[in-house]
């Protein structure tokens, strides 16, 4: 049994013991090793981590960091337990690929978070923050777009190895929001999410949200510490109310649809796929209505423009008046703001601001261009208005669209009046890399008939009807002619007049030729707003 063959059987003893300890330890961080808690979380219609993440990334791509780890609790509980009962210490994270069937492995890389709700309600523990503490890290030295299921009740207050007072030295919140405008971020929650998880979802560049989700600074408990009354947890931040106020960007019914909208938003911040189909183009020019004043929807006219199922519209609910949207054009991502002319008749308000301003931020920050299709009769006016800061607020929009380093194309679909149809297209006409106009839109300094009444006041006070409407009759139609895109081409005030069928393939062009070497745009990489 001695010598070299001796030893050499010793040594093989020992490493098949080591890889069966380590195929065990490994195995009780699965979903098999749990069956009745998983069980009970199919039964309450959710899904586990590892099954969120098997169905976001692609097969067999995922690089696991910090598996092994265990609760911070060996005080309390003995080594078995822990690795019981607490795999990956409420946190599974790592490396993987996503979309690399679009965009192909080089550029499919990304991270993946996911607190575990079948592990102490989700909660942050000690080691898990250490275990996103590195990961972020090695996320922001790559560069990568990142996935963040962040469902979980918060900071964990029994991790007794760990001697802290006030636990505020924790390097994760700002590890997360330092990666902002550095790395896309994408957030999904389900179920619960309270206090320092809610905040590092509401922290992501994006956050989608099931509908029955509950998202809070703070949970049941520590509202009624707070002596704030006794709430459930679904009334504390439930999503759609979170939609309706801007905190919830799209609103899914449940976490399979949550896991597909989160690939669709990591594969826009991806790069160029190959071109979509389009539909019929000539159907925009029966996109608008007759009549020039009705309402109408503008999002199809966005999704006409775009391939065909490459749009995702963020924070419907909020601000209906001011569309956004991410979309493909020729395979090419984009970002789209419109006004919505069935809200406020598309007028730019303080809360419409602020969602557009934060988008074009958005795509600046990772290189999108932004397609601005305008209607609108110009910012809100009015002492309700002024009671909102719009001043401020319609500010901020013209502040974003003028500074922007990616291209900027305008198309002002039929009215293009005052600051507002300025603050749409970055400030000026002048602005955008191309301004385009349809041939029945009307531009001027505001609307027909107010601008009329303006400077005809005193002449119309001093008719009799019917001579007065005869003559504001008059005036109308004289100077709906005289702002004629048709004029204001002429004038070369914007670019060209199109064909509205013309629109997409003009705007595929226009991006072609300023497209860099790699097919792509300079990113600013600047902090993206929070709101």
């Amino acid at each position: 049994l001695g010598g070299p063959a001796g030893e050499e059987r010793v040594t093989q003893r020992r490493q098949n013991e080591d890889l069966d300890e380590l195929a065990r330890r490994r195995a009780l961080t699965e979903d098999a090793a749990r069956p009745d808690q998983v069980a009970a979380r199919h039964a309450a219609g959710r899904r586990t981590a590892r099954e969120n993440i098997a169905d976001l990334i692609d097969p067999g791509s995922f690089v696991d960091y910090g598996r092994l780890a265990t609760a911070a609790q060996e005080r309390r509980l003995d080594e078995e337990a822990l690795l019981a009962r607490t795999p990956a210490d409420g946190l599974i994270g790592g490396l993987a690929r996503i979309n690399s069937d679009l965009v192909g492995r080089q550029r499919s890389s990304c991270g993946v978070l996911s607190y575990d709700y079948l592990v102490m309600a989700g909660t942050q523990g000690m080691r898990g923050h250490h275990k996103s503490d590195r990961l972020l890290a090695v996320i922001e030295r790559l560069r990568l777009p990142t996935v963040f299921y962040a469902e979980g009740g918060g900071g964990r207050p029994n991790d007794t190895d760990y001697p802290v007072v006030s636990a505020l030295d924790v390097g994760s919140f700002a590890l997360w929001a330092r990666l902002s405008g550095r790395c896309p971020r994408v957030a999904v929650v389900a179920g619960y999410c309270f206090a320092g998880n809610a905040v590092l979802a509401a922290s992501a560049d994006l956050l989608v949200a099931t509908a029955d989700a509950s998202l809070g600074v703070a949970g049941p408990a520590m509202v009624v510490g707070a002596g704030l009354g006794d709430h459930a947890a679904e009334d504390i931040g439930p999503a759609p109310m979170l939609a309706r106020n801007g905190v919830v960007d799209v609103l899914v019914a449940d976490e399979a649809e949550a896991t597909e909208v989160a690939r669709r938003l990591v594969g826009y911040f991806q790069g160029r796929t190959e071109p979509g189909p389009a539909a019929d183009q000539a159907l925009l020019r029966d996109a608008l209505p007759e009549r020039e004043r009705e309402a109408y929807d503008v999002t199809p006219i966005v999704e006409l423009l775009c391939d065909v199922d490459s749009v995702t519209f963020l924070r419907e609910a909020f601000a209906p008046e001011l569309v956004t949207a991410l979309g493909r054009i020729d395979g090419r991502p984009v970002g789209l703001i419109a006004n919505q002319t069935t809200a406020m008749a598309g007028s730019v308000t303080a809360a419409g601001s602020d969602k557009a301003a934060r988008f074009i931020q958005l795509c600046d920050a990772f290189g999108l261009p932004v397609i601005a299709l305008v209607d609108t009769p110009g910012i809100l006016a009015g002492p309700d208005a002024e009671r909102t800061a719009i001043l401020r607020h319609a500010s901020r929009l013209l502040v974003a669209g003028s500074t922007v380093g990616v291209p900027l194309i305008g198309v002002v679909l039929r009215r293009g009046y005052g600051l507002g149809a300025q603050a749409m297209l970055g400030g000026s006409t002048r602005e955008p890399l191309l301004t385009l106009a349809w041939p029945s839109a009307h531009m001027g300094p505001m609307g027909i008939e107010g601008a009329v009444r303006l400077a005809m006041r005193r002449e119309l006070e001093a008719l009799d009807e019917p001579e007065r409407t005869q003559r504001y009759t008059d005036a109308v139609a004289a100077y709906r002619e005289r702002v004629s895109v048709r004029n204001v081409a002429r004038a070369f005030e914007i670019d060209d007049v199109i064909d509205p069928a013309e629109t997409r393939a003009v705007i595929a062009a226009t991006l072609d030729a300023a497209a860099g070497p790699d097919d792509a745009f300079v990113a600013s990489g600047r902090p993206v707003d929070t709101w």
